[in-house]
């Protein structure tokens, strides 16, 4: 599986502190707040839960006492908490939070290797309403698939990840051609960003296909990744920052 390490930042003008700021919170809140993970009432209370969403009211649940199937040892998983904030809100809280350190490794890697290009071309503001809005969107596709394909509402869901792939999909919209370097088993490529972020969409379609109608795959919100994506596609350009031409308005040229 080809995994990208870098690009080619050469024509970047402006420092990406919008970006790197969203790593931060994320790992902020990953590390204080999660407790590395831990802390599943924190994450219980703040993730969004579909149904939460669908009814605008708060759901809590009993805690339920589980039986690891190798070990035999019971061990209890808490329940849905109280969340103190409008349910809606957990559309956004729900893009800071992650489920281990491996769902924020690979979020905070392809955000920091695609974000930087994107906030340059949108600039910071727009690049962080861009962010925000396609993650709730994300959200949003996720919780009416789940209701659509008869899934679990009260799992919760998780993760910068739908955001991020909007972020792919502005950052192929817009260079296209610009240069990947990606890991393939012992080398290093440089590859057109058409074809990596092409092939990232491509297994997340065929994978969402194979979680349709039944338990979501390996507890990932496939339809999340392909809404975010989706949205991206369609969004990016009405927030790309405008240029100045001299000619073309007035401008004397220097």
């Amino acid at each position: 599986m080809l995994l990208p390490i870098g690009d080619d930042n050469r024509d970047r003008r402006s420092f990406p502190f919008v970006n790197y700021s969203l790593i931060i919170l994320n790992i902020f809140v990953f590390v204080f707040l999660q407790i590395w993970g831990n802390n599943i009432y924190f994450t219980f209370s703040y993730a969004t839960i579909p149904a939460e969403i669908l009814t605008g009211r708060d759901i809590v649940t009993d805690n339920q006492l589980l039986i690891d199937p190798l070990s035999g040892q019971a061990f209890e998983m808490p329940g849905l908490q109280h969340t103190p904030i409008p349910v809606f809100f957990t559309l956004i809280t729900a893009l800071f939070m992650h489920g281990g350190w491996a769902h924020l490794g690979g979020n905070m890697l392809y955000l920091w290797i695609f974000g930087d290009n994107l906030e340059d071309r949108l600039g910071h503001f727009n690049y962080l309403v861009f962010y925000l809005l396609c993650g709730v969107l994300s959200g949003l596709s996720h919780v009416f698939s789940t209701l659509f394909f008869g899934q679990d509402l009260l799992t919760p869901c998780l993760g910068a990840s739908g955001a991020i792939s909007a972020v792919l999909a502005g950052y192929v919209v817009l260079f296209p051609h610009k240069r990947i370097y990606v890991w393939l088993l012992f080398f290093v490529f440089a590859v057109p960003a058409f074809l990596v972020v092409g092939l990232w969409f491509l297994f997340q379609v065929s994978n969402g296909l194979g979680a349709l109608g039944g338990e979501q795959a390996g507890g990932v919100a496939y339809a999340a990744h392909i809404g975010g994506f989706i949205f991206g596609l369609l969004l990016v350009n009405r927030f790309k920052k405008r240029r100045i031409h001299p000619l073309k308005d007035g401008l004397p040229e220097g």
